[in-house]
């Protein structure tokens, strides 16, 4: 079982929950973050740190967003892949149009 970025991440890249990670699971593209389930732990501590409410665990993934669990695990093997996108620290945010930062 994995934690998964899901579609409030996309175009809306704030990487507040990468700095908690322990196990340094998340990686980034162009578009958004992900979350290796490889390494995963489950411990949670990412949950509350997104600002956009955009990571759930993969068995309460809404089902609108239900592909999003198999592309966090497609696109962080193809991050690992090829030896990019690997995010240890917090950025600049990129907040696209429709980013939307809960209060």
């Amino acid at each position: 079982m994995a934690y998964v970025v899901c579609e409030p991440c996309h175009d809306c890249k704030y990487t507040d929950c990468v700095v908690v990670c322990p196990m340094e699971c998340f990686y980034e593209d162009g578009s958004m973050l992900y979350i290796d389930p490889v390494n995963c732990i489950d411990c949670e501590a990412c949950v509350p740190e997104c600002p956009v409410e955009a990571i759930y665990h993969e068995t309460n993934v809404p089902p609108l967003w239900a592909h999003f669990v198999a592309l966090n695990a497609e696109r962080s093997a193809a991050l690992i892949a090829s030896g990019k996108g690997h995010i240890r620290e917090k950025q600049e945010p990129k907040e696209g149009i429709g980013c939307k930062r809960r209060a």
